[in-house]
């Protein structure tokens, strides 16, 4: 098999990571440093897609448009009626395909990983937004389905709406289980992928040879790892200790998340330390980013100016100014220069956040604390998710 060309050694972003950055702290928590010869074994993943899913788009969506197809998904999801035969029996292969239970699947650890999301409130979302999403950034390969599909041009408010709906809808209590809101969420995207990649492929020029399929198994793991392990090492930073059952719980949150998105499950992480050393081979077989992801990291850091809230100009002048600090914060200065973020200095006062959750720390282990933190964290999600939808889902 030829190597696309956009599997590469890095020697930019993500090395400075990996040699100057938080990931050097990352790496000690290893016994030995990964080996990038060891990163090869990956290149096939760079091929494979979510064959399964692609086979129910191109039965239904496809033929019918993706609302209606997606409709006669939840419908099946929900226990409706399909009172096409033909239509019920393609929802059943694809169903009866995915075990919602596997042996595996430790219910306790599973509530443990959507617990501490819930009481990383604002602050997760933060690391969301301003550490995984702009540093996903410094890649130029995995984000060209967004260019190929136009979610540029669609704008960020959009594209952080959706993000948010679908992170706040799984991460509720048992949202993954008996069908639920984050289950439904899960499989929509899961849709929404196949979708994507199947026109990719037929309507633009994509180069598969050196680019891999759209949205492969390999960069759907990176995926994953930024919602986990970088998300992890965010609220870290913004003063978060969680403890060992927490960090436990969102990895196996992940592990079932990316089960269910179709990723193969021996591609999933147990624990922190695997997560480590797959997010580094990724990471340092990435190519630079280009002129297509300092468009999106521009997007990105234009929306609060954009967006129809804060409703106040003053108002969403200074949300762009905090989410600046933040990504200077976590990201650090190489990495914003790369992606030509501006500095801030109105926006430090954001620092007073990390302060609070730091002071806030000191009693993470007291039970009746953490239950406090968790509800008033899904508040503050919840709301967010409120404002999204009420002012920049159009």
């Amino acid at each position: 098999m030829n190597n696309p060309s956009r599997y590469k050694l890095n020697t930019t972003s993500f090395k400075n990571y990996w040699e100057k950055g938080i990931g050097v702290a990352l790496l000690k928590k290893l016994e030995r440093k990964p080996d990038l010869k060891d990163a090869e074994r990956f290149l096939p993943h760079l091929f494979e897609f979510d064959g399964k899913a692609d086979e129910l788009v191109q039965q239904l969506h496809q033929k019918m448009g993706f609302v209606k197809g997606q409709k006669l998904v939840d419908d099946y999801i929900s226990g409706k009626n399909i009172f096409d035969k033909e239509t019920e029996n393609q929802l059943k292969t694809f169903f009866d395909d995915l075990d919602t239970s596997p042996s595996w699947l430790d219910l306790s650890l599973l509530k443990l990983g959507s617990e501490f999301s819930q009481r990383s409130g604002i602050s997760g979302l933060i690391v969301l937004r301003d550490y995984c999403l702009m540093g996903g950034y410094e890649s130029a390969a995995i984000n060209k389905p967004l260019i190929y599909t136009g979610a540029l041009k669609k704008g960020a408010a959009k594209r952080l709406t959706d993000t948010t709906e679908f992170w706040v809808d799984i991460t509720g209590d048992d949202a993954l289980l008996n069908n639920g809101i984050g289950f439904k969420a899960i499989i929509k995207t899961r849709m929404i992928h196949s979708f994507s990649r199947i026109n990719i492929l037929k309507l633009t020029d994509w180069d598969s040879s050196k680019l891999g399929a759209p949205l492969n198994q390999w960069d759907m793991l990176a995926t994953n790892l930024g919602f986990s392990l970088v998300y992890l090492v965010g609220l870290r930073r913004l003063g978060f200790k969680p403890n060992e059952n927490e960090v436990k719980g969102l990895f196996h949150f992940w592990k079932y998340i990316g089960y269910l998105l179709g990723i193969p499950l021996n591609l999933l992480p147990n624990t922190e330390e695997e997560a480590i050393e797959l997010l580094y081979y990724w990471t340092m077989t990435q190519p630079e980013g280009d002129e297509d992801t300092i468009a999106l990291a521009k997007a990105l850091y234009e929306e609060p100016i954009l967006a129809n809230y804060p409703t106040t100009k003053f108002g969403r002048q200074m949300m762009q100014e905090f989410h600046l600090f933040y990504n200077y914060y976590l990201l650090g200065d190489y990495s914003c220069n790369l992606l030509q973020l501006r500095k801030t200095f109105t926006g430090k006062i954001a620092y007073l956040n990390v302060v609070k959750n730091k002071i806030q720390a000191r009693n993470t282990h007291k039970e009746h604390y953490r239950k406090k933190a968790i509800v008033k964290g899904r508040a503050e999600h919840l709301e967010v998710k409120r404002i999204y939808l009420t002012y920049n889902s159009k």
